[in-house]
């Protein structure tokens, strides 16, 4: 991957999960994160939240101890957050509903 793509895909991250990856990791433990999310037939963990569990690794390393397979996750972080946020979550209670709590797992609080 060029250094220029991931220049961009590491700025783009770093807009996108506004969790730091203490907060993200606490969100983790939580039931409102275990009970949300689309789950693989045979898994046990949803997607996304597996993916906040990948968050917190990229998060943690150094820029230049990223490999393109954290970029390509990074990438897709990214992808979700703009789709996800786009749909705007419900009009009442944005705060406790699981639209805001899929995106917390993907490290987007959207109330921030």
């Amino acid at each position: 991957m060029e250094d220029a793509r991931k220049q961009e895909i590491y700025r783009d991250f770093e807009e996108a999960v506004n969790m730091s990856p203490r907060e993200l990791e606490d969100w983790l433990e939580t039931e409102e994160s275990q009970n949300v999310g689309w789950t693989h037939e045979g898994e046990n963990e949803a997607v996304g939240h597996k993916s906040g569990r990948r968050i917190v690794e990229i998060a943690r390393k150094k820029k230049a101890e990223l490999a393109d397979d954290d970029y390509a996750h990074m990438r897709a972080v990214v992808g979700y957050v703009h789709r996800h946020a786009k749909q705007g979550g419900p009009s009442d209670d944005k705060e406790h509903s699981r639209w805001r709590y899929s995106l917390m797992n993907w490290g987007h609080d959207p109330l921030k």
